[in-house]
Formats: C-alpha cells, structure tokens, sequence
C-alpha cells in the first residue's frame, strides 16, 4: 500500500476566526470520530479552517454566521480526509477500505455506455493515486484531499469528481476529433498550442437549464414543512437561531433537517433529471459541477413573497 502523503503545509495550531468558538470546535471533535486516526483537536481544528477559508475567502464571517456554518458541515468525513492528509495508516486503510468498491462502481456508472472506451476501473483507480498524491508513480507533495471541504458528503464529493474527470476526458477527445482535418489527417500544430488552448463545454448552458427546471420541479414535491425550512434559508436568508424561533425547533434540529432536505432533493433531482431529460450520470454530475460554479440558482425567484401566517397576520396587540 503507497505511503500516505504527510500533512507538513497543512494549517494547525489556534486561530483567531476559532477562539470564539472554542466549545463548538470541542463538540465537534467529539462527534467527529476524529480521535480514532489519532489525530488531535487542533488538527481536526485545521481542517475546519481549511473549509472556512474556501467558504469565506472575501471576509471573516459573524460569529452566529461561523457556527451556523460549521454546524452543517460533515464532520466525521472531514475529520477522516484530514487524518489522511496528515498521513495516518489507520485512516487510509479505512479509507481503501470502505470507499474503493464505491469508486469502482461510482466510475463504472458514470462511464457506462460512453462510446470513448472509458476504462471506469482506471477511472477509479487514477483518482484514489491523486488523492493519496501520487503522480506517474512519484510520491506528489499533497493530497486531492486538500479540495474537500466538508460541504457535501465524502461519496457525493468522489462521485463529483469522478464524473468532472470523465466529462474532462470527453472534452478533450471530442476536440483533438474536431481538429482532425477533412482527409483524417491532424493539422500541424505544436503539442503545447493545442494544450493552451482553453476548452469551452457548448452544453454548459443546456446542463444549466435542465438542472434549474429539474429543481423547480423538485421543489415541488417536498413536504410543506421541509420546502418552508428551505425557504426561511435560502430565500430570506434567516440564521438557524431564528428559523428555529419561527418554528418551535432547536438550533441543531433545523441543521440537520436542513441536510436531510438537502439530500432527499438531490436524490429527487438526480432522478429527474435522468428520467426527463435522458442524461447519463456523468451528465447529472456535470449539471450539478456547474450549478456550484455559477450559482444560478434565485432562490426569492424559486419561493416568491407570502402573505404572513394566519397565526402572525391575526395577531392582535392587547389593549
């Protein structure tokens, strides 16, 4: 088994953005699992910078707005990603473990009936070289890991991937074909003009269409009460302190219900979009990939105005 990449340009040791959250950072070691690799709170705690750092990269976040976040986040597979970052054995061998079957058959997915001869066991495997940070065979100085964040869930996050180097390797095969002259000869152009080249993907738009009217249909099909928790979020953009307010819930109980909607609408939307509009995995994958990178999603468009409740607009000041 390769040895695992060591962690020494990773953030450790205390942080202004976390001192105020100490207690939190405490529990969510705890619930982490973290201790098993064998890796310490402040370790674990470098793992939450590195998620805080991509989330909010323009300015430190509030306080309410920090612990908010880091409440969402999956910790426990976080905490094993960043285990494996900073070499422990114990946390690569579950790794391998529990998650190359799932990459295999992740690949085999995504792959299935492409008709550029994908290999979805390469696939697989040339990822799990990244992620140990493995290049050619040569030990690389960091790990793929360093891009998870803790946002989504660790499979999601692989399948994601996976599927982004497939559509990748689509790309590039569709255009070295459209640069084959009329007679099957190739032009005559250098290797390193073809490489700087940009590539542009002229479905980007269509994926982005499909993905937004297969959530607008998703939407509609979620409980009342899970489509509110999403909309008091998203829409009007309230802290989970005040969701929890207006709805009688704990603070925690509104993150965790705001995951599991998260998940069951995914699953919805992969489902529609497969069955709707015919795309393959890669291509649900790749419609998701873009929804992230240009968030163009209105979620005020998605949940316009509501007169108040009943309850609230009855209300009446005492006299």
């Amino acid at each position: 088994m390769p040895q695992p990449p060591q962690g020494k340009n990773f953030t450790r040791g205390p942080s202004p953005l976390l001192d105020s959250s100490e207690p939190l950072v405490k529990s969510l070691y705890s619930q982490s699992g973290a201790a098993r690799w064998a890796i310490s709170q402040s370790q674990f705690a470098g793992g939450l910078l590195r998620s805080l750092g991509k989330r909010f990269q323009a300015a430190a976040p509030s306080r309410d707005r920090l612990e908010e976040y880091l409440l969402a986040l999956h910790v426990e597979d976080l905490a094993l990603t960043t285990a494996c970052i900073e070499g422990s054995e114990a946390a690569w061998e579950y790794f391998v473990r529990e998650y190359r079957g799932y990459l295999r058959a992740a690949a085999g997915a995504i792959t299935k009936a492409s008709r550029y001869g994908a290999n979805p066991q390469e696939l697989a495997d040339s990822l799990l070289s990244e992620l140990f940070g493995l290049m050619d065979g040569k030990r690389g100085e960091r790990s793929l890991f360093r891009y998870f964040h803790g946002r989504s869930s660790l499979k999601t996050w692989l399948r994601t991937v996976l599927a982004q180097r497939h559509v990748n390797s689509i790309r590039a095969q569709r255009r070295m074909e459209s640069l084959d002259a009329e007679d099957g000869e190739k032009p005559d152009l250098p290797p390193e003009r073809v490489q700087q080249q940009p590539l542009q993907d002229p479905h980007r738009a269509h994926y982005l269409s499909c993905f937004t009217t297969a959530l607008e249909h998703c939407l509609k099909l979620l409980d009342p009460a899970d489509r509110e928790r999403l909309e008091l979020y998203y829409a009007r953009q309230m802290k989970l302190a005040e969701i929890g307010r207006q709805l009688g819930e704990h603070e925690s109980s509104v993150s965790r219900n705001l995951e599991r909607i998260r998940g069951e609408l995914r699953t919805l939307a992969e489902e529609r979009l497969r069955e709707a509009f015919s795309l393959s995995e890669a291509e649900i994958q790749q419609c998701f990939a873009y929804a992230a990178e240009d968030v163009p999603i209105d979620f005020r468009q998605l949940f316009p105005e509501r007169k108040p409740r009943d309850s609230e607009a009855n209300r009446k000041e005492p006299t």
